[in-house]
This record gives C-alpha cells, structure tokens and sequence, in this order.
C-alpha cells in the first residue's frame, strides 16, 4: 500500500506559476506510474501528466508545455510544476501511484492509491 501527501496549492493570478509536490511512503518498489490529475467543480476528475519510472512523461494536450512532472525517487517525492497558468487550470489536484502502467496513460487502476488533494485557483 502506498499512501501520498499533496502540498502546494495555492491562489495565483493568471499566467502564474505554482509547484505542487506529493510526498509518497509506503511500498514504493511497486509503483510503475505515478501521475497527477484534477477534477474541477461539478467536471470529472481528468488525467494531467503521469512519469514512470524511468523518468518518461505523458501530458494532457491542454497543459504540454506549460506543466512540468518530476519524480525525485532518492526523495520519495514527485513534483508538477505548473507555468502559465490560466483560469481553466482552478480544481483540486491530486497525486495518485499505481501498479499499472495504464495510469502513465491516464487510465489508472481500481488500486491506485490517491492523496487528498490540494486546491489550485486561478484568478483573472
């Protein structure tokens, strides 16, 4: 089991910049994909970026080349670095780790482990 902790939410105004990180503890030699998604009010929750292992990425078309995912493994942390932020980007964003290297692809497995959340808002 892998629990995770997101950090770094926060209020902007547009065009700004946020780092959101996600501390992960558990049975971490099991992860094959960690990602990050968001789910706005009243929307699905939606894939954001994902980072396997060795260090391959995969965005969503609304945010390639404005967000960055990292994965500091000696840390146990993971990071997305989000730049030009527009209104559009305001919703919870979550951590999640999973066995399944579908989730690299946004399609995370009924066991993925998911962290609590944390609020991004974009003001114009």
């Amino acid at each position: 089991q892998v629990q995770l902790v997101e950090s770094g939410g926060d209020s902007v105004q547009v065009g700004g910049s946020l780092k959101l990180s996600c501390k992960v503890t558990g049975s971490i030699f099991s992860i094959a994909a960690m990602g990050w998604y968001r789910q706005a009010p009243g929307i699905q929750r939606e894939f954001v970026a994902a980072i396997q292992n060795g260090g391959a990425a995969n965005y969503a078309s609304s945010v390639k080349g404005r967000f960055t995912i990292r994965r500091d493994t000696a840390k146990n942390m993971a990071y997305l670095q989000m730049d030009g932020l527009k209104p559009e980007d305001t919703a919870v964003y979550y951590c999640n780790a999973d066995r399944s290297l579908n989730n690299f692809y946004g399609r995370p497995s009924d066991n993925a482990s998911w962290g609590q959340g944390t609020q991004v808002t974009v003001s114009s």
